[in-house]
């Protein structure tokens, strides 16, 4: 009898642990997804900027690498805030 009142508890509980990990994945994934999407898209438009301005003047190629750069950094702060969100507890 016992047995049969505490079951039905246990199993709502598991099923939203579930739902909660299940959205958890789904949350990290679209913001790794969508900040991956928008370096991918920055980094093309900026590195082909980059190289016409090289061509042309050589002597801005350190600022062209740091604008590059600063797109390539959208993917590693999407990282981590999937990092951030799969770490979080409750």
């Amino acid at each position: 009898m016992l047995v049969a009142l505490l079951a039905p508890a246990a199993v709502a509980q598991t099923s939203t642990t579930t739902t909660d990990t299940s959205s958890k994945f789904f949350a990290a994934s679209l913001a790794f997804g969508m900040a991956a999407a928008a370096a991918g898209y920055a980094l093309g438009q900026s590195g082909s900027a980059a190289i016409a301005a090289v061509v042309e003047k050589p002597e801005v190629r350190t600022s062209a690498l740091v604008f590059v750069a600063l797109a390539e950094a959208i993917a590693i702060y999407g990282f981590v805030m999937a990092i951030i969100i799969l770490g979080q507890t409750g």
